[in-house]
């Protein structure tokens, strides 16, 4: 039988051995179970993918970036704060 050494962040082992201890599963066996799972799916066992941004939100960065769509400069943060909540 081989052994698999990884290196993880201390908060994600402990979050994952939690996680897996409520499953009445020791992180191993979820790791055995990850790994069957992807052999079985011929690839990773789930979807890896950037989460969907918002056309708001790709917009507003475009604008930040080639600086379109600003407003401002502002003389104080409050007059900055009713530009943001204006409609």
């Amino acid at each position: 039988m081989a052994t698999l050494q990884i290196r993880v962040d201390d908060m994600l082992k402990k979050q994952a051995d939690a996680l897996f201890s409520s499953l009445g599963l020791d992180t191993s066996t979820a790791i055995r179970i990850f790994l069957n799972a992807a052999i079985e799916n011929c690839g990773i066992p789930f979807s890896v993918q950037h989460s969907a941004v918002p056309y708001s939100l790709q917009e507003a960065v475009y604008d930040s970036r080639f600086q379109r769509n600003l407003t401002g400069p502002f003389e104080n943060a409050e007059d900055a704060v009713a530009s943001m909540l204006e409609d």
